[in-house]
């Protein structure tokens, strides 16, 4: 194989962006040869953006019955992540799905299964891996510099949106339709990052504000702290609700914190462990000699382009993937443990109770009342993530 074969499932707006620069050959090695939505004008849109070469299908199950493919790009809503990137695998095809992995542990944990015994090249659209920022943070905790985590605090509201955002589709902002809120839409990107670089915590106690600030049934605004197996705790905040918002992550170790904010990464360093200077300084009102290191970042990392390429690249060569599918059920556990402690108000354990998180869910979808009147609107979302 020397090109990958590649159909689209959803053409939303994300499905649509992919489809615009693989059909614009900006991925070396692939070629978008069908997509597929149950919308008609999507399909129309399809017809004029990207040609009548491209095939056409009312349905992923049109689509992957055909042929024709070697892998599948998946933009649907969430609920049909799995069950589309297991029928694809079953089907003998590489699957790249775009976030979140699922909805509840449970479907996801089943399609990490389907991956594993499949041998398949299964990727993950988290496209903030990407970004050089992040890379290097990852890389100074990674090299212990930092020392041991003692606390981990992100605030990330600066991921502002408004009723017309969430009136824009029929599916969104719905129990039965979107799973959630802003755990489940924007924040499976930060709760990647968080368990990526500080590694997964062991337990949760969160507070959600369900429809604080728009006129929506999921959650809008989140706070939640954390506990993790050394004794390090964390404090995660977030919400679509306010403007202009924040997003800083900063993390404390025994040789002092680094700050992620905006794209500026600033490490200050302590010339000595902190849990050595406590117990042996000679003064009560002695600190450790600190350094400030302004850490070099440049770059988008290439985003949404650099995960496809990186998918393209492991199915023709073997190379690695920016984010194996199979990590994305990671942070929909944090994402599942902090609704469900909302949901109970009581702390969760990780990894959640499964059972039980996808009975409340269910309950949610069985008493909701919302009925929105319109199937929705694609957006552009150039310029959002």
């Amino acid at each position: 194989m020397d090109k990958v074969r590649i159909g689209i499932i959803g053409l939303g707006g994300m499905g649509s962006a992919h489809a615009t620069y693989l059909k614009k050959g900006e991925v070396a090695g692939a070629e978008v040869v069908s997509v597929a939505d149950v919308a008609e004008p999507r399909l129309a849109w399809a017809a004029s953006s990207l040609g009548e070469g491209v095939k056409r299908y009312g349905s992923s199950d049109e689509l992957l019955a055909a042929g024709g493919v070697d892998a599948v790009l998946i933009a649907t809503p969430h609920y049909f992540h799995p069950p589309i990137a297991i029928a694809a695998m079953e089907r003998g095809l590489h699957v790249l799905s775009e976030k979140p992995a699922g909805v509840y542990t449970k479907q996801v944990r089943e399609m990490n299964e389907v991956a594993e015994r499949s041998g398949l090249q299964f990727g993950l659209m988290f496209n903030q891996r990407t970004r050089p920022a992040h890379q290097k943070l990852k890389d100074l905790v990674a090299s212990g510099e930092l020392g041991e985590i003692r606390r981990t605090n992100w605030i990330i509201t600066d991921w502002f949106r408004t009723q017309f955002y969430y009136d824009s589709g029929g599916w969104r902002a719905t129990w039965a339709g979107e799973g959630g809120g802003v755990l489940i839409n924007q924040c499976p990107h930060n709760l990647d990052l968080w368990q990526w670089i500080c590694g997964m915590p062991v337990r949760v106690r969160a507070f959600c504000g369900f429809g604080r600030y728009h006129n929506i049934e999921v959650e809008d605004d989140v706070t939640a702290y954390v506990e993790y197996e050394n004794g390090a705790s964390g404090v995660f905040v977030t919400t679509t609700g306010e403007a202009p918002g924040t997003n800083r992550l900063e993390i404390n170790g025994d040789r002092g914190k680094v700050v992620l904010e905006g794209n500026s990464l600033t490490f200050w360093r302590t010339t000595q462990s902190i849990e050595r200077y406590i117990r042996e300084a000679q003064s009560g009102f002695a600190r450790p000699e600190t350094w400030k290191c302004d850490v070099p970042t440049s770059g988008s990392g290439g985003e949404h382009k650099t995960v496809t390429q990186a998918w393209v690249s492991a199915i023709l060569k073997g190379t690695p993937l920016v984010a194996p599918g199979t990590e994305g059920i990671r942070s929909l556990e944090i994402s599942n443990a902090m609704m469900l402690s909302a949901w109970t108000d009581n702390w969760v354990d990780i990894p959640v109770d499964e059972e039980l998180f996808q009975q409340e869910l269910q309950k949610r979808v069985d008493e909701s009342t919302v009925a929105k009147a319109s199937a929705g609107r694609t957006m552009d979302v150039e310029g959002t993530f």
